[in-house]
């Protein structure tokens, strides 16, 4: 399991566990965390699953691909270092990964 921890507008920080291979959106789901509601269902379709990673971990992460890209030009004040969260794969080398979640997606 790769611990994960959603650190909220409020500051709240909700840690959860995923299993390698889990996307990040699907371990906010199952965790509870209210502003990833991934109304899509992880099909980079929506950007209802944007969060905004650590400079760190943005740049050890794997490039978005151009469907995120595109889709990240709709969100709600979109960071330089934004993910969709649906778009992120957990590997072993995420473990206590941190990630900001916006106050709203809508």
């Amino acid at each position: 399991m790769v611990k994960v921890i959603f650190i909220e507008a409020s500051g709240n920080r909700i840690e959860a566990e995923g299993s390698v291979g889990d996307s990040v959106m699907q371990v906010a789901v199952a965790a509870g965390v209210e502003a990833i509601s991934a109304d899509c269902g992880g099909a980079c379709a929506c950007g209802t699953c944007h969060c905004v990673m650590s400079e760190d971990w943005f740049a050890r992460l794997p490039a978005p691909q151009s469907d995120e890209v595109d889709m990240l030009e709709f969100v709600i004040d979109p960071q330089k270092n934004s993910r969709l969260s649906c778009q992120v794969t957990l590997s072993d080398a995420m473990e206590g990964i941190e990630i900001q979640v916006p106050a709203s997606q809508i």
